[in-house]
């Protein structure tokens, strides 16, 4: 049971025609999802979800949970942007008289947003039991991702208007009062929303903000007032455009200021907000550094330039694990993640755990490495306490002593490309090394053509190389990063690497960590965005720039 109450899946079906969940799934941030809401997806049959929204709530879903696709059948509004999708009360219908649970995602929230209203009562009429899980409406959620707070403490009316459907004496009632106005529309009907309030009485000087894909990381706002809205869409050359259909929201009055705005829009002055990030590491290392970059607004793109496969001859690391339990090593000493993985795959191969590692000390080389230990169950008795590399290792390893070490072995499970500094150390401290290759990296497969593109056309706004293998495998399965992307580097070796293919080095972390690099990364954003803002000028993306000079390496 929850801290918020009993889980769906706590309780059976009340009825044989199953259960029926509307789901508000808020306005595109998939942070925003509630706790309830992950609930509710987790005990899911059947998920019908809007094509916008599907994305942020599948991954919440179990996964044999079915999707049926909605189909649009309004052709008029699908040229107006906004489709109807009349067939998702069909298909609620028929999941739940089939004595199923079904999950009706809706963006923002089901009461205030789109038409989960008429479906409810489908599910009234036939006797269908139902509940609702709010969500984060949109009418709220992007205005305090803009910055644009919608009250004080002097408090005022709220109005929301959807302008799609709002009638002209519900134009006059708004336009006529003091109220912010909160207006839900196109892109390309923000300056005729603008013209009725001011039609019914608003003055033209009023301040105006208008916001694009809010509480995602394509945000975009505009600040203008409602006189000039039309005028400044233009100058900015997002209208007239193609994508004119797109929703927005608009906020109407006195807190939409300028002045104010720009202290308080926190969400699109993060580092890297908006940068399309490449990481190039293999898929399982790559999960926990695109979301710290997510975390300074960055949209992380994962390209695996590096494969791992077990060893081409297996019995030297059976051998190897065996001797773990039968006591033949003092110490084994992990140097990266994979290493981890591939003695604890053998260990669930033999049916062991942890409690192997008993009476035999352990060394690991990085932060992730100690971590992947961890989650094994098993603390490192030895992290370096300086540089975190196999030099940095050695600094701390202990010479073999024989009075107090009963053997003097070690087990390093390694790569196949790994060097042999480490081993050599180890000899020299009196120590007999079992290297033993764990597993084999090979070049991954060219990523899609699309993104090949991007990376040679400058599509991307910054790349991070963890290790030289990572830049001598993008190059060799991609091609070279474009002279606008900024290059963030993981240690000198890695730079100078890069270097020598041809590439400026923009940012080298100051310690050898993959999220020590993310900070330096944000830390540079912040400068370059702090720079352009004191010039006066836009704040851009580096994607955004045409080549310029070249930039000197930044060390923070």
């Amino acid at each position: 049971m929850s801290p918020t109450g009993p889980a769906v899946s706590d309780f059976p079906a009340l009825s044989a025609q199953g259960h029926v969940t509307f789901l508000g799934a808020g306005p595109g941030d998939p942070g925003l999802l509630t706790l309830r809401a992950v609930e509710a997806l987790a005990s899911a049959d059947v998920l019908v979800a809007e094509p916008d929204v599907l994305g942020v709530v599948r991954c919440h879903a179990r996964a044999g949970v079915s999707t049926p696709e909605l189909t649009v059948v309004d052709a008029q509004s699908t040229a107006a942007g906004v489709p109807v999708l009349r067939d998702a009360v069909n298909l609620v219908m028929e999941a739940a008289k089939g004595g199923r649970r079904v999950v009706r995602a809706v963006s923002g929230d089901p009461g205030l947003d789109g038409n989960a209203g008429a479906e409810m009562l489908a599910c009234a009429t036939a006797g269908i039991p139902f509940e609702v899980v709010p969500g984060v409406a949109n009418a709220v959620g992007v205005p305090a991702y803009a910055g644009v707070p919608l009250r004080d403490a002097q408090g005022a009316d709220v109005r929301f208007v959807d302008a799609r459907t709002a009638s002209d004496r519900c134009w006059a009632e708004v336009g006529a009062s003091d109220a912010t106005a909160v207006v839900s529309t196109a892109l390309d009907s923000v300056a005729a929303a603008a013209g009725e309030l001011v039609a019914a009485g608003r003055k033209p000087d009023t301040p105006l903000t208008v916001t694009v894909a809010g509480t995602t990381t394509r945000q975009r706002t505009w600040t203008a007032t409602l006189g000039t809205i039309a005028q400044v869409l233009k100058q900015a050359k997002v209208l007239p455009s193609p994508d004119g259909h797109q929703p927005v929201i608009a906020v109407v009055g006195e807190r939409s200021s300028a002045a104010q705005r720009d202290q308080l829009a926190w969400f699109e002055s993060k580092p890297l907000f908006g940068w399309k990030v490449l990481v190039p590491r293999t898929k399982e290392q790559a999960a926990s550094l695109s979301d710290q970059l997510r975390s300074y607004g960055a949209v992380p793109h994962e390209v695996p330039t590096i494969a791992v496969e077990p060893p081409r001859t297996p019995q030297q690391m059976e051998r190897a694990v065996k001797g773990l339990v039968t006591g033949r090593y003092e110490w084994i000493a992990f140097t990266s993640v994979n290493a981890v993985k591939a003695v604890r795959e053998k260990f669930e191969e033999y049916g062991l755990d942890a409690r192997a590692f008993a009476g035999i000390k352990v060394a690991a080389v990085g932060e992730q490495t100690a971590a992947a230990l961890i989650d094994f169950g098993v603390k490192p008795d030895l992290v370096p306490s300086g540089e975190q590399s196999a030099a940095g290792l050695l600094e701390d390893w202990p010479p073999y002593d024989p009075v107090f070490d009963p053997i003097d072995r070690v087990f390093l499970p390694r790569a196949d490309i790994a060097t042999e500094t480490l081993v050599a150390g180890l000899i020299e401290l009196g120590w007999e090394v079992d290297d033993v290759t764990a597993y084999r990296t090979v070049r991954a497969s060219p990523p899609p053509a699309d993104t090949r593109e991007a990376i040679k056309g400058g599509g991307f706004d910054a790349v991070l190389f963890t290790s030289s293998s990572t830049v001598r495998n993008l190059v060799g399965i991609a091609g070279k990063p474009h002279n606008v992307t900024v290059i963030a580097c993981i240690g000198p070796a890695t730079a100078k690497t890069a270097e020598e293919h041809g590439l400026r080095v923009d940012v080298l972390s100051p310690e050898p960590s993959v999220h020590r690099l993310a900070e330096a990364l944000a830390e540079f954003g912040a400068r370059r965005r702090e720079a352009a803002k004191e010039a006066g000028d836009p704040v851009t993306r580096p994607s955004e720039r045409r080549p310029g000079a070249r930039r000197r390496r930044t060390t923070t």
